[in-house]
């Protein structure tokens, strides 16, 4: 086993969430299996590499290539990342957060357009936003991706549909102060946990001690983003990068299944 390759623990918990072993099915020859193709993804995930560069005692890059996208158009990632979040979710609180991703050159050309691939030109450049959900532990519940120019509170509506569990209260920074989304909390029975604007001619009152606890979801965005492949956007399908952004929660999600 190289370094970065599924342990023996993390395999067990991971190989019964993944569609059925290929060597399972029929007979004729024998595919690589989804541990030593998810490993190989997960090399590129570290690497952030071409796929052609997936070094081969993992498999066919093009083997390796085809399983990921298979799985991505399936849903496969977001699935196994939702399902071992759900595992561990604590629903006293939630928080909501972005983080700005530079898109490398390649990404550049994907079909329909830049815009349809959530990728867009603000002032720091070229790329992406990645927004988040997270439940009180700082894990990831759920992604969207959009342009880098848009707003935080753009992806709000997306995002607090996606739990199945609504919070006692949503953290949130100033991004999310917008009166269209403390009626809507106020409706769904969830604290706004959201300082207010400089600029609001009321201040806004919030639970300065709870604020303190969004830091979570800042930390748990660091260590996404020790992988390279999502530090930097390669991928020119957001569908793709999505994905990718799946593969390193799950990993992120991993350690806690092992210490509950």
């Amino acid at each position: 086993m190289s370094w970065g390759d599924l342990s023996e623990a993390e395999w067990r918990v991971l190989k019964d969430l993944l569609p059925i072993e290929p060597s399972m099915r029929g007979r004729g020859r024998r595919p690589t299996e989804n541990r030593s193709v998810l490993n190989g993804i997960l090399w590129r995930l570290r690497c952030g590499a071409p796929w052609r560069d997936v070094p081969e005692k993992y498999g066919k890059w093009n083997t390796i290539y085809r399983r990921f996208r298979r799985w991505s158009e399936a849903g496969t990632w977001e699935i196994v990342s939702i399902t071992l979040a759900e595992m561990m979710a604590d629903t006293g609180h939630y928080s909501i957060d972005s983080t700005t991703i530079r898109a490398h050159v390649s990404a550049a050309g994907g079909k329909r357009g830049t815009h349809r691939q959530a990728l867009g030109r603000s002032r720091g450049g070229f790329g992406c936003k990645i927004h988040c959900i997270a439940d009180a532990g700082g894990r990831p519940l759920a992604f969207h991706l959009t342009g880098g120019q848009a707003a935080d509170c753009k992806a709000y509506d997306t995002l607090i549909a996606l739990p199945e569990i609504e919070p006692a209260a949503l953290l949130g920074d100033k991004g999310y102060d917008a009166d269209a989304i403390r009626d809507d909390l106020r409706g769904r029975g969830v604290d706004a946990v959201i300082p207010g604007r400089s600029n609001r001619k009321k201040p806004i009152i919030h639970d300065r001690t709870l604020y303190k606890e969004r830091n979570r979801i800042e930390r748990m965005f660091g260590h996404l983003k020790i992988n390279r492949a999502v530090a930097t956007r390669y991928d020119q399908l957001a569908e793709s990068f999505l994905s990718m952004i799946q593969i390193a929660a799950t990993r992120y999600l991993l350690k806690f299944v092992h210490a509950a």
